[in-house]
């Protein structure tokens, strides 16, 4: 008889090096993918000196909470500023579901799992994510130089020696750490959300309190792509603009659609779009962002423009009320109702605090001569959107809160772990 290994030799031949580089390249390119194809549809790809594979280098980057540092320069009489914080949130969930799917993929239907196994697992994901994103980093560069356009502004930028050019680099070490704690919440997120993946001995009572919340979470955050997806797509076949619909989908659709969801319970945003600027949201957004100095971005203020925004208070509740039934339905029957609230609260509390700090929005540019501004205009402009952050996590718990009880009286005739009918006894 040929003698079997040891359990751990087993577990580690399962999900050893070659596993791990697999999972890491499947990740980034599935990334990659959908930027290009993002970018191609929003017009990247006529980017002067061959920069179109950069710029994708630079969106991936940005995806998992790499730094992209703008820079100018425009001779020694003019001043050029430029800055860029936007995270293409299309990018970033196919990466987090395709590199949660190939961490999880050797546990699966397994009963236990060791920490130490874990941590095995995940540190070489994390050595080969790291790598991977060095070579980003440095791939991530290059210098644009812009036009003043028509023939007069191009002749007072030969008078006084004005050569404006714009570029981007990668903050290497911030871009190192921010990409490791990235992968490392994914990881983590996949090992809480998954039902077919053993946790660690130490872990397992989170799997009855912690688990159908983060579940319900995450199909709450996918329903709201799916949706508005759908949406755009009706859109861009009835109405045309197909490439423009194309490029909001596959770089900034979950940016769209959980600004939405937070609006629906009532969260209030601030922003301003200046200048040629746009953003990737219907033309009712970005006309409320237009109308003054700093807008304000809510419920009411949206319906001072379209009763329809309404809408979006009911297309919440029913959310809400459906993944509270299935956090419900997915708990140990000894869970008692005001318990499930207390779980839905914190968790769409959670959910709306990371949708409001990677939702954040802020970009300006601009070329000074001799210290005039807006030279020639459409030169300068500026764009931000931020929220009013903890009015918005106290919505989102107290939504939780209702949606979660309401949802657990609905779930009480579904059979559950735990429960014994009189037929069974």
């Amino acid at each position: 008889m040929i003698p079997q290994p040891p359990f751990d030799q087993a577990v580690v031949a399962r999900h050893g090096w070659a596993q791990a580089v697999a999972t890491v390249l499947v990740a980034l390119g599935a990334m990659g993918v959908v930027a290009a194809l993002g970018l191609w549809a929003a017009g990247a790809s006529d980017l002067p000196d061959n920069a179109f594979p950069r710029v994708v280098a630079a969106t991936v980057v940005t995806a998992v909470g790499g730094t992209i540092k703008l820079s100018g320069s425009a001779g020694g009489l003019a001043d050029t500023k430029a800055g860029l914080t936007v995270i293409p949130l299309s990018v970033s969930l196919t990466g987090a579901l395709v590199l949660g799917a190939g961490f999880l993929r050797p546990l699966w239907h397994r009963a236990v799992a060791a920490g130490r196994e874990l941590a095995g697992w995940a540190a070489r994901i994390a050595v080969l994510w790291l790598a991977a994103l060095l070579a980003l980093a440095y791939a991530a560069r290059q210098t644009f130089k812009l036009s003043l356009g028509d023939d007069t502004l191009s002749d007072l930028g030969d008078l006084f020696g004005v050569s404006p050019e714009v570029g981007f680099t990668t903050d290497v070490p911030q871009t190192l750490l921010f990409g490791l704690l990235w992968m490392a919440g994914v990881l983590l997120l996949a090992l809480l959300v998954s039902t077919r993946a053993p946790l660690p001995g130490r872990l397992v009572p989170l799997q009855e309190s912690v688990r159908p919340a983060a579940h319900a979470m995450v199909v709450l955050l996918l329903a709201y792509v799916v949706l508005g997806t759908l949406i755009a797509l009706v859109v861009a076949v009835t109405r045309g603009h197909a490439r423009e619909t194309l490029a909001v989908i596959l770089l900034g659709m979950p940016n769209l659609v959980w600004l939405t969801l937070t609006i629906g319970l009532g969260a209030t945003w601030n922003g301003r779009v200046e200048g040629p600027f746009g953003l990737p949201m219907p033309h009712l957004l970005d006309e409320v962002l237009r109308s003054k100095d700093t807008a304000t971005l809510n419920l009411r203020t949206l319906a001072e423009h379209d009763g329809r925004v309404w809408w979006l208070v009911v297309v919440d509740a029913v959310l809400l009320l459906a993944v509270a039934f299935l956090m419900a339905a997915r708990s140990p029957a000894r869970v008692r109702a005001w318990q499930h609230a207390v779980h839905m609260a914190v968790a769409l509390a959670l959910t709306v605090l990371m949708i409001c700090l990677v939702g954040r929005i802020s970009a300006q540019y601009g070329l000074s001569v001799l210290g005039i501004g807006d030279l020639g205009g459409g030169l300068d402009g500026k764009l931000f959107l931020e929220p009013e952050l903890w009015a918005a996590v106290g919505l989102g718990a107290l939504w939780g809160l209702v949606t979660g009880f309401l949802g657990a009286l609905l779930a009480r005739p579904v059979r559950r772990k735990g429960e014994i009918k009189p037929a069974d006894a």
